[in-house]
């Protein structure tokens, strides 16, 4: 048990039997009246997002998430398969878990996966990764001073924006927040 005073982002509620991480909080003090804390919160298995007020100093439950490194072995077509870096014992993970991070993973990726109880919560990649561009239109002479953008697939088969000077083959730097490139690897 914590009190509201306590929230810090990243942490997991327990609200009516179900999880819940605080993604933001605020301490509002008015000027009359009590002081709250007004939170956004994420359902950790579907990913809703609400926001929530508490009085402060409410006691709110916490959730025990274990989080563990882990490396991408391979797909199996319909679950993926992670090791545990400290045991070696290999676990299934659902398409529906991994999600949207699956446009990233390449083999022998390191990730962090976050067990309640034994059950897998949720794949949390690094902040950035490096894939080779699998396939990209070339860039047309005079399109390149203008900082224009074109399509690119890369080797996990995920489609991002790269600038016009980049051809197929090349690594580059990706974003796996929200699939932005960032530059050449």
């Amino acid at each position: 048990m914590a009190t509201t005073n306590d929230l810090k982002n990243g942490m997991v509620l327990v609200l009516d039997g179900q999880l819940w991480s605080v993604v933001n909080f605020q301490h509002v003090k008015p000027g009359k009246g009590g002081a709250f804390v007004r939170t956004t919160l994420k359902h950790v298995i579907s990913g809703k997002v609400v926001d929530k007020t508490f009085n402060a100093g409410t006691k709110v439950e916490t959730a025990t998430v274990d989080r563990r490194n882990m490396t991408y072995l391979y797909n199996d077509g319909t679950d993926y398969v992670f090791m545990d870096a400290e045991t070696f014992e290999q676990m299934e993970l659902s398409s529906d878990l991994v999600g949207d991070a699956a446009n990233y993973l390449l083999e022998n990726t390191e990730v962090q996966v976050g067990l309640h109880d034994g059950t897998p919560l949720y794949v949390e990649l690094p902040t950035s990764v490096e894939l080779t561009i699998e396939h990209t239109d070339p860039g047309l002479q005079g399109d390149r001073s203008t900082g224009g953008t074109k399509p690119a697939r890369l080797e996990t088969g995920a489609e991002i924006q790269v600038p016009l000077f980049l051809s197929s083959g090349e690594k580059v730097k990706v974003d796996t927040r929200d699939g932005r490139y960032l530059g050449r690897a």
